[in-house]
């Protein structure tokens, strides 16, 4: 133990160093002793992991290996392809890229790529409540399929929902304080206008659950029941200031039985006084959502912001002008023709082509405001409309490789997305198939040709 603590004096002494003060006295500080550097921890790399820098896969055996995968009978119907290299933009694929075919739900890549160019990426949504008059009080739908209603849990999923019981217990605090326990309830769905449900949309799409009439204010994305599709509101913002009612009841204040539409009044008229608001998830989150889980509700939503963004009508035409106006701007100009925001429109003609220069816009350095739609599209096998994919044999090598946008509907099957070659090369792909008849074997075929992608050499 002496022997020990001898060391340790030595050492101390020998750690010291002395500063001088005023020239003479000499006060000892302890050297501290340097950190080692940590140890990093090696996990998946970066979605938009820089490109090495390798050579190209070589076209001509790329295009042999696609060629022959496309040409498999279990695809059946129409199909074209595309792919790209993300850095120079050169084709290194054509699969009869430029011809126009039903891309069902890749189209929230073009609604994602609208979204964040023209709304921008931090932006939320918000649901507020004004006072026309004392005891009057209207409910404004900001235009946030997300609102959480009372029999939903905000933190059932991400991005974290705002929540139509803390507005209301927001709106109970501030009429409280003003000496208000009794109002007039109406709401205001005003600021998406027009026909609820888009050109090329199926009469079943609302009652069978595929998607909601679209409208400003609704809560739970237009469900009846959170989180199940079926039923589906048939006047969403009518069911939104019902149930906001019953919690202002809850919080002591008192509601007459009419709740009607009516406006918040304008700015030529006395000015309504803002009680309280909550505010949705920021855009990029938004669109992060709607790509992984292919939410339908929630693309129609995003179309009508960039509708309003670009000063267009807030319609199903004026978001169809506002997304052209969009890609244009974006150096697009060829290729997409869209009605709807979700893809549920049998109305929307995208090529190959066009589809996987968005997805390369996405991943470019040159547009760091898009690459939420890159990081927002499930895995291979992992996540999202992926997540039970990538299973068989001839596709088991992208699992976890692969990041890409699904599309499905009757007689269609497409997909597009991102992916490293075996050299690293990073390439966007698109693969799209109509007229299909099987489509357990055309999923499996399309798993089959972005696989054949990341193993280009």
């Amino acid at each position: 133990m002496i022997a020990t603590l001898a060391l340790l004096q030595v050492f101390v002494i020998a750690a010291g160093v002395y500063l001088v003060v005023n020239g003479s006295e000499r006060i000892p500080i302890q050297a501290a002793a340097p950190k080692p550097a940590p140890t990093p921890i090696v996990t998946a790399p970066p979605v938009l992991i820089a490109a090495l820098d390798g050579p190209l896969p070589a076209k001509s055996t790329l295009t042999t290996l696609l060629r022959d995968a496309m040409g498999d009978p279990g695809i059946g119907g129409k199909v074209a392809g595309a792919v790209i290299d993300t850095e120079t933009g050169q084709t290194l694929f054509d699969g009869g890229s430029t011809t126009a075919l039903t891309p069902a739900s890749t189209t929230k890549v073009v609604t994602g790529t609208a979204a964040l160019a023209s709304i921008g990426a931090d932006v939320t949504f918000a649901t507020t409540v004004m006072q026309n008059a004392p005891g009057k009080i209207v409910l404004v739908g900001g235009g946030d399929p997300t609102l959480a209603g009372p029999k939903a849990d905000p933190r059932d999923h991400y991005p974290r929902a705002a929540s139509l019981q803390t507005l209301a217990a927001r709106t109970a605090k501030a009429l409280k304080t003003a000496g208000v326990t009794s109002v007039t309830l109406s709401y205001d769905a005003s600021l998406f206008q027009g026909p609820t449900t888009a050109p090329g949309w199926k009469p079943t799409y609302v009652p069978e659950g595929s998607a909601s009439p679209v409208t400003a204010l609704a809560i739970d994305e237009g469900r009846v029941v959170p989180r199940q599709d079926f039923p589906r509101s048939a006047n969403p913002p009518a069911d939104a200031a019902q149930a906001f009612g019953g919690l202002l009841a809850k919080y002591g204040i008192k509601v007459g039985k009419t709740i009607k539409p009516a406006k918040a009044a304008r700015s030529d008229q006395q000015p309504a006084q803002e009680l309280a608001r909550v505010e949705s998830a920021p855009v990029y989150a938004l669109v992060e959502r709607m790509l992984t889980e292919s939410d339908n509700d929630l693309a129609e939503a995003l179309a009508r912001h960039v509708a309003i963004a670009e000063k267009q009508p807030h319609t199903y035409a004026g978001q169809a002008k506002a997304y052209l106006a969009v890609l244009a701007r974006l150096g697009i100009t060829e290729g997409i023709e869209v009605h709807d925001g979700s893809g549920l429109s049998t109305a929307n003609k995208i090529t190959p082509a066009a589809l996987a220069k968005l997805v390369a816009l996405g991943a470019s350095p040159q547009h760091p405001e898009l690459h939420s739609m890159v990081s927002g599209m499930p895995v291979a096998g992992f996540t999202g409309t992926l997540g039970k994919r990538y299973t068989e044999a001839d596709s088991r090598a992208g699992a976890g490789l692969v990041r890409a946008k699904t599309g499905t509907l009757d007689g269609v099957n497409t997909l597009t997305g991102l992916v490293h070659s075996a050299d690293g090369r990073l390439l966007s792909f698109a693969f799209m198939a109509n007229g299909v008849t099987d489509p357990g074997k055309t999923v499996k075929a399309l798993d089959r040709l972005a696989t054949l992608v990341s193993r280009a050499a």
